[in-house]
Formats: structure tokens, C-alpha cells, sequence
């Protein structure tokens, strides 16, 4: 992500983060993949990880610049965590965690709880978010954690497990219902807490993660003072769907940085392994796997980056958005994961060897994405749910959608400052929904464009594709909008599903149209949206093929980017594509 002199704030932090990690294939290091790899065999973290990402600042990027961190805005904090989970998810996680643990505490508590958790977390504490039961899992209409009133406090007893720091973590925000009946969440602070009314579980041992805190914390009439509940007494479920949309989004980055990393490995091992006379980058099918990695990890960058700015735009939307990101992006993420292992072949299946056996890692940290805050199915109903709004006006084009979309994708500026505040964020988007209903203007711009600017199979290509696309989105809606699928269905997932690859189509096509306006009549500038355009296409019609005109510049690009700290992204792609960039 280093770039030229004047490159945005948010650029320029990420290549230092990457400066200051260091090389994930140098020989040691807390951030090499040898030493990741060999600690991660005992359940371990490589010794002094930690203790240099709290030295560099990571954990002021947990804590709003309004309470005295470092946090700007959504967009810094998915970069830094993109760039770290390209090395090692297990710490990204442990970070994501308090994250949650924290969220509410920034959008619904008091200044006294702001202060103290903010000066904690900027000292290195932790966080944990504990909601999830044994007996329950994400059901979270059943809740037996009761904290009953005694006098000015609470007492509180229940099971909690599993939570994502719980035992190193010193702030828990707890699920538990006020007197059996209000549901709400609840700020305790364990240097506050009586000891010996309450445990830490063991941690879980798991596929993936080693070495994360994965464990739980029960409570025997503990006694909570009153001042420790969060916003409204009674809001718990509504506070708790709220923080999520914020987290859900942030997933997004461990998919893109270990999508980064896994391609970043099979292509350097397509360029290293000789068979028949040749490396193996040059058999057809190596190539193919490869830039279609390539090409889908700019898809996942393109839809969950300007979800990340809404946050501080246009937060209200984060309910539908944040629900595609979650089940789109990780979902893109296992299938560049599968495209890497079949060009590593059965090295694919070794703990050692290629990349210091990091590979394996990545495959198993990264099942947990489409598990955690949420599963794909719980997230394809939340979607489903508001399709029949979205679809009845999915024609028009929202009022001033054309400045929240420039705002959204226009990636010359870093996004707003967050000010964190419960009240901006919804339950349901109700019809709001600018990116989908925003594509038929595009669509009809980017055609100008293309037969005014693109000449060649390029432009043909790019005509084609918008125009197939549009005919499908067309159809698509006018259905939902006439049967109003049951987003429990088997149908409302297929529904969702197909909604999210529109949801994409169009996030790329307003990348290109406002982060790219000088670029994309140059070489590449064009070609990227064309390809992008024709996977997701793809998705909906599996006889749909890459336009081959396109595919030099960018295996040109990939292979310029496999050295160095350039990540594979949308970024690299601008860089490269315009004289103003180089």
C-alpha cells in the first residue's frame, strides 16, 4: 500500500504498520510465518507479537478519536486489520474482539464508562463481548443470564461461553436480563468484581486460531453496581444488532488480507515450482486459478470498503450493507482459499514446507469468518428480510444517492470522522438502499463512456456485460417485489444470495466511475472493472467467461506485486493504471 509522495493519511498508516511488521517471509521474526507457524503448533502467539503491535499504537485504533484514541473512522481500522490479518489472524481476531467488547460502550455509555475503558484499552486491556450461551448459541431471544436487583446493584448469574477474550480480557459486556425481563447489556469491569464470584473457563481447543482466548466466564451472584448498564434498560437485543452491523462490516478484512496472503503464496510457488520443463504458472489452469483469486479479491475490496465509510456517511444503512459484506466477502474469501490450494496441489495439505506450512494456517483461521457475528444463513435471512422494501423501489433512484455514492466510493479522500452514536444506527434499511438502486444512472453512464472512451474489445466487453447484467437485475426485483419471498425459505436465501451479487456489481461500477475517472482510459484502468464484472456475472450464469484482451495487464500487475509491500488491491490496480498514479 506504499505510495507516492501526497498519498491519502490512511495509505500512508497502513505502509507503515507493514514497515513495521516486517517481511512475512524473512526467516524470524513475531511476524514471520516460520516463527507464526511454530508457536501456533503449541497454541501459542509468537513471543513479542503482541508487545509490537501495542508499541506501534494498534490499540488505539479500538478507542474513537472522541474519547481519546486513535480511531477515525471505520476505513483506518479495516486497512490496519487487513494488513494484519495478511500475516497473522489469530491477533486480528483478539484485536476484533475487543473491538465488539468495546462498541457499546462508545455508542451508548456514560462518560465515566467511556473514559475508563478508553484510558484501559490505550494501556493494552482487553475486551470481550459475552452473549453467546452454551445451550443457545445465536438464539438470542433465550437468554438465562439474570442480573436481579439488590439495592443499588445487581446481582448476576449466568453462563457465558464462547466469548472471544474472555479470560484475558478485562472489560466484559454481558447479555443478561434485568429481573428476568428486560434484556439489556452491562459494562463489568473484572478489577471491580468480588473475587471468587466468578470463573474463567478453559480456553477451547480449536481447528483454527491457536493460541487465540476462546473461553467463557461464569457468574455466581456477582455483584455488579448499577451504574455498569449500557444505554436502556430493556435495549440489550436491539443494542446488541446494532454493535454487530459495525463488526460485521470489519470481517471484512480478515477475508481481503488472507486472501492477499494465500494468493500472494500460490503465485509466488506457480512462479518457484518447475514440472514438464516449465514453471507451472505457465500451464492454462494455474493461470486461470490465479487471476480469478486476483480478480475476486477486488470484488471483495470493492464491496466491503464502502461499507466501512458508511459508518461515518451514512450509518443508517448498515443493517442491509453490513449483512452483504459479512456473507459476500468471506464466502469470496473460502473460494480464493480453494483456488490457491489447487495450484499448491498437496502442498496444500502440509504444515510445512511452502511458506513455513503457513498456508494451512490460513485455511483453517479463516473458517471461522462465516461463523462468527453472525453465520452466512443468519446474515442471508437479515437480507432476505428487507429485499421486498428494496425491491418495490429497487427503479429509483434515491434522493441525493448520487452524493452518498461519490462520498462511498470516491477513495481520493479518507472517509469522515466517526462519531459514535447509537441513535444512527437502525434495525432495517426500510427502502433505503443507494448502491442497488443507484445502478441503472451508472449503467447508463459508464456506456457512454465505454463507446466514447474505450476503444477496442475492452469497451465492447464492458457494454456487453453492464447490459446482461441490467436485464438480469430487472427481472430479479420486479419478481421480489411480486411474491415477497419468506426470507426463512430456502427460496429468500437464494434471493439474498443473487441480491448480493448486485449489491457488488454495482460497488465496483461506482468504484470505477469516481476512483477512477483519470485512469480509466489507460491501460488496465478499464479492464479490471470488465473482469470483475464478468465473475460476478458469472455467479449468476456459469457459461460467462473472462474477456481475454483484459488478462495481460493484469497478470502483468499481479506478478509486479507478488515482492514488496504492495497488497493486492484496487489500490496497486490505480497505482499502476495512470501517469498521474505512477
Amino acid at each position: 500500500m506504499s505510495g507516492p509522495a501526497g498519498e491519502r493519511p490512511a495509505h500512508a498508516l497502513v505502509a507503515d504498520l507493514e514497515r513495521t511488521l516486517g517481511d512475512p517471509a524473512a526467516e524470524s521474526g513475531p511476524f514471520s510465518f516460520a516463527e507464526i507457524v511454530a508457536h501456533e503448533e503449541n497454541d501459542s502467539l509468537p513471543p513479542g507479537a503482541v508487545e509490537l503491535l501495542r508499541s506501534w499504537g494498534f490499540s488505539g485504533y479500538l478507542v474513537p478519536e472522541d474519547f481519546g484514541g486513535r480511531l477515525r473512522n471505520l476505513e483506518d481500522l479495516f486497512l490496519l486489520t487487513r494488513t494484519l490479518a495478511r500475516r497473522n489472524l489469530t491477533l486480528a481476531v483478539m484485536f476484533g474482539s475487543a473491538l465488539l467488547g468495546v462498541n457499546s460502550v462508545w455508542l451508548w455509555g456514560n462518560d465515566e464508562q467511556r473514559a475508563r475503558v478508553a484510558g484501559a484499552l490505550l494501556d493494552g486491556e482487553l475486551a470481550c463481548f459475552a452473549v453467546s450461551e452454551p445451550d443457545h448459541g445465536s438464539d438470542l431471544g433465550t437468554n438465562e443470564t439474570v442480573a436481579e436487583s439488590d439495592g443499588d446493584d445487581f446481582l448476576l448469574t449466568g453462563e457465558k461461553w464462547p466469548v472471544g477474550n474472555a479470560t484475558r480480557g478485562r472489560f466484559v459486556t454481558v447479555y443478561a436480563a434485568i429481573d428476568g425481563s428486560r434484556s439489556s447489556l452491562l459494562l463489568l469491569d473484572k478489577e471491580q468484581m468480588e473475587k471468587g464470584s466468578w470463573t474463567n473457563h478453559p480456553f477451547v481447543r480449536t481447528v483454527g486460531l491457536r493460541g487465540h482466548d476462546l473461553s467463557g466466564i461464569t457468574f455466581d451472584r456477582t455483584r455488579v453496581p448499577a451504574g455498569a448498564l449500557l444505554g436502556r434498560a430493556g435495549a440489550g437485543l436491539v443494542g446488541i444488532l446494532q454493535v454487530l452491523q459495525i463488526t460485521r462490516t470489519a470481517i471484512g478484512a480478515l477475508s481481503i488480507g488472507t486472501m492477499d496472503s494465500v494468493l500472494r503464496i500460490a503465485l509466488r510457488h506457480a512462479r518457484e515450482r518447475v514440472l514438464y520443463g516449465q514453471e507451472i504458472y505457465q500451464l492454462p489452469v494455474i493461470r486461470r486459478h490465479l487471476v480469478h483469486a486476483h480478480v475476486d479479491l477486488l470484488i471483495a475490496e470493492c464491496t466491503a470498503l464502502p461499507v466501512a465509510r458508511s459508518l461515518s456517511i451514512v450509518p443508517s444503512r448498515l443493517s442491509l450493507w453490513s449483512s452483504v459484506v459479512k456473507y459476500l466477502v468471506p464466502t469470496l474469501g473460502e473460494e480464493v482459499v480453494q483456488e490457491a490450494a489447487r495450484v499448491l496441489g498437496a502442498r496444500s495439505y502440509l504444515r510445512e514446507g511452502v511458506a513455513s506450512g503457513a498456508f494451512q494456517k490460513l485455511q483453517r483461521d479463516h473458517a471461522i469468518a462465516s461463523i462468527f457475528e453472525g453465520t452466512t444463513h443468519v446474515n442471508l435471512h437479515s437480507i432476505a428480510a428487507q429485499l421486498p422494501a428494496v425491491a418495490r423501489v429497487a427503479d429509483r433512484p434515491a434522493v441525493g444517492g448520487e452524493g452518498v455514492l461519490r462520498q462511498l466510493f470516491d477513495w481520493s479522500e479518507d472517509a469522515p470522522q466517526w462519531h459514535p452514536s447509537g441513535r444512527a444506527l437502525r434495525l432495517t434499511n426500510a427502502s433505503e438502499d443507494e448502491i442497488t438502486r443507484g445502478w441503472g444512472p451508472a449503467a447508463d453512464e459508464a456506456r457512454r463512456i465505454a463507446e466514447r472512451e474505450l476503444a477496442g474489445p475492452e469497451g465492447a466487453a464492458l457494454v456487453k456485460v453492464l447490459s446482461e447484467l441490467s436485464r438480469r437485475r430487472t427481472g430479479f426485483y420486479t419478481r421480489i417485489a411480486a411474491e415477497a419471498p419468506d426470507a426463512a425459505s430456502t427460496h429468500g436465501q437464494d434471493q439474498a444470495t443473487e441480491h448480493s451479487v448486485h449489491h457488488a456489481a454495482a460497488s465496483c461500477l461506482y468504484t470505477w466511475l469516481y476512483s477512477f475517472e483519470r485512469e480509466r482510459a489507460e491501460p488496465g484502468g478499464s479492464g479490471w472493472l470488465v473482469l470483475a464484472l464478468q465473475r460476478l456475472l458469472r455467479r449468476l450464469d456459469h457459461t460467462t467467461e473472462l474477456e481475454e484482451s483484459c488478462l495481460p495487464w493484469l497478470e502483468e500487475l499481479m506478478l509486479s506485486s507478488l515482492e514488496g509491500p504492495r497488497h493486492f488491491s484496487l489500490q496497486t490496480v490505480r497505482s499502476a493504471a495512470g501517469p498521474a498514479q505512477a
